[in-house]
């Protein structure tokens, strides 16, 4: 177990833990935002075949030319052409064979059947494998697929493709003093994590497959633990993580004879957050308010999601601050706020229970020292 450690110690050490989920093989068109479980490649040439790049008119040999047909897509010239003969062709369309070039019908000159113009060998041409050859990597595992990527490996022959499962998470939000809806009264408060936690983990790639608010009561916590581990991949908490009479969660993972991996974490805020797992099944502990709550999510939460799914472990880039940051001696601060000319401009409302500064911003500076404005600094931004 690492005790507070470090905050980049802490994402490498949750990151290095977990062995990747099995994979699945699924309908191409459904494989928007999954994570490739094993490398792509081109099961033909890209072009497939030699093609045109414009509409026009192939020719053989030198002009003029006369024209013997016509040349669509889809439907390739049965034979080849002959010296002196051309056929009109669309953008796409297969080559014929002895074909010289194409010229562009915009600049060609044509009278009934005859054919004038200027033309090059292999002008307008697309070679077959021009983009890519037949076996060529096209993209490795650990990619998560966007839409332009899906459209190249359906041009390259995939109809299937082989992805890492979803992981199944579920959701155990821990107190006695939170309300579900309406307005909070007799000294309780809105539940805040409840509602934004499940689309945090869709927008990191997780499917939410329950949510339970359990009392702070060390045997109900553990019954809760212990059930979540059976049924997910990666079990997220909110709250009883600190030092309290009542915060019950790594009592309740030493009686499932679980481990805990990361016990406190440097950085502020988020500081008594905890990685443990019970059964290898990964506890992924966020403190209860809020701001610290997201903080510890992307520090150890997105580290676990992404060893599960096979992804490769994220890198921060630098941008320049345009305020000062102050850090705590021996912390990292994460510090919300927003991108504005490629200068990061810190957000206000920044208190660890505070919900308006993550409400308003789109990632946190990441903080190793205090900071003066100009200088480089970390950029983690939110899923």
């Amino acid at each position: 177990m690492i005790q507070e450690a470090h905050w980049e110690q802490a994402r490498v050490e949750a990151y290095s833990f977990w062995k990747k989920l099995p994979s699945e093989k699924i309908s191409l068109n459904l494989c928007v935002d999954r994570t490739l479980a094993t490398d792509a490649i081109a099961l033909v040439e890209l072009p497939t075949y030699p093609t045109s790049a414009m509409d026009g008119y192939a020719v053989c040999g030198k002009g003029p030319w006369r024209i013997v047909g016509e040349v669509k897509a889809g439907a390739p010239m049965k034979g080849g052409l002959k010296e002196g003969t051309a056929v009109k062709i669309a953008t796409g369309a297969v080559i014929p064979d002895k074909t010289f070039g194409i010229i562009r019908w915009e600049i060609a000159t044509v009278d009934g059947d005859n054919l004038n113009g200027e033309v090059k060998e292999g002008q307008e041409i697309r070679p077959a494998g021009l983009e890519s050859n037949k076996g060529e990597v096209l993209a490795t595992a650990g990619t998560v697929l966007n839409p332009g990527l899906i459209g190249l490996l359906a041009a390259a022959g995939h109809d299937l493709l082989e992805v890492v499962r979803i992981p199944k998470a579920t959701i155990i939000l821990l107190g006695d003093e939170i309300v579900l809806d309406g307005l909070p009264h007799d000294g309780l408060v809105r539940d805040a994590l409840g509602p934004q936690l499940p689309g945090w983990l869709h927008k990191l790639g997780v499917e939410v497959i329950a949510t339970h608010y359990v009392s702070d009561e060390l045997d109900l916590v553990t019954k809760a633990f212990a059930a979540a581990a059976k049924n997910s991949d990666v079990v997220f908490t909110t709250a009883g993580t600190a030092d309290g009479p009542r915060d019950h969660v790594r009592a309740a993972i030493a009686a499932l004879k679980g481990e805990l991996i990361i016990d406190r974490v440097k950085v502020r805020p988020g500081h008594p957050m905890v990685l443990a797992h019970i059964n290898k099944v990964p506890f992924v502990g966020l403190p209860g308010n809020p701001q610290s709550a997201i903080v510890a999510l992307l520090t150890l939460g997105q580290p676990v999601i992404d060893a599960l799914m096979g992804r490769k472990e994220a890198e921060l880039h630098q941008i320049v601050t345009g305020d000062d940051i102050n850090v705590p001696e021996g912390f990292t601060r994460l510090v919300l706020g927003n991108i504005v000319d490629g200068w990061f401009e810190m957000g206000e409302y920044l208190g660890s229970a505070m919900l308006r500064g993550l409400a308003h911003s789109t990632g946190f500076a990441v903080a190793e020292k205090s900071m003066e404005e100009g200088e480089m600094v970390a950029w983690l931004p939110l899923p």
